[in-house]
């Protein structure tokens, strides 16, 4: 049950609450004010260069700077030599797009992830004796004796797949906005101020997953108990 929640959460990337600017090509340059400017996180601390705002969730938190590394991503995703480069056009990933891809990424894993730990263990099962007597922890390895866990990991690398193909295709100019794949069926996202809103939450509880799910995990395994993991 576990590698399911995990699974549906990788299906999750597909949202259409992405965030809210496009590649923009190379790492944002920095002007005089945004070096004087404090971060709004951490007030006795300079406000990042990169981080202006403009994305959703964007408090100015970057302790270790991260977001002022220098470097083109797309190489991981298609070696400088590859055949599907044209010549010597420059296909620029920058380390903000990078990593808001990834994020949102980890934040729909998570937010998923924690509703089916949760469920697990509160006695949510798929049909099937093998099912019966699982808890969230011992999930794990259960699957991977069962080979569910290698049907997983086959979805996973297919998503994986489509997730390099979008990232290499804004390289290329597409346009396309970190974590949108253009997957919105209820049409939430029409309205662009509704759609701020909802770009602003997904973020926010995702950030909140991330945290809860460490949480789950480790009081769950520190006490051997299901929910509410209580000594």
């Amino acid at each position: 049950m576990k590698s399911a929640a995990v699974l549906v959460g990788a299906l999750a990337g597909a949202s259409a609450f992405q965030a809210a600017s496009p590649l923009k090509g190379a790492v944002r340059s920095s002007s005089s004010m945004s070096m004087m400017a404090k971060s709004k996180s951490i007030p006795f601390a300079p406000q990042p260069a990169a981080l202006d705002g403009s994305l959703p969730g964007d408090v100015g938190f970057d302790p270790l700077g991260l977001t002022s590394i220098d470097f083109d991503w797309a190489k991981w995703i298609v070696p400088a030599r590859a055949s599907m480069r044209k010549g010597d056009e420059p296909l620029v990933v920058d380390t903000l797009y990078w990593m808001r891809e990834a994020e949102l990424k980890h934040c729909r894993v998570a937010m998923l992830a924690v509703v089916g730990w949760l469920a697990v263990d509160m006695g949510l099962r798929l049909p099937g004796t093998k099912y019966m007597g699982l808890s969230a922890i011992s999930a794990h390895d259960a699957m991977v004796s069962g080979g569910n866990m290698v049907v997983m990991l086959h979805f996973a690398l297919l998503l994986e797949l489509i997730n390099g193909a979008a990232i290499f295709a804004a390289a290329q100019g597409s346009g396309r906005k970190p974590g949108d794949f253009c997957l919105d069926p209820l049409g939430l996202a029409k309205d662009s101020a509704k759609s701020a809103r909802y770009q602003l939450s997904e973020v926010k509880n995702g950030r909140l997953a991330m945290l809860a799910f460490s949480g789950i995990a480790t009081q769950a395994v520190l006490t051997g108990h299901s929910f509410p993991y209580l000594f």
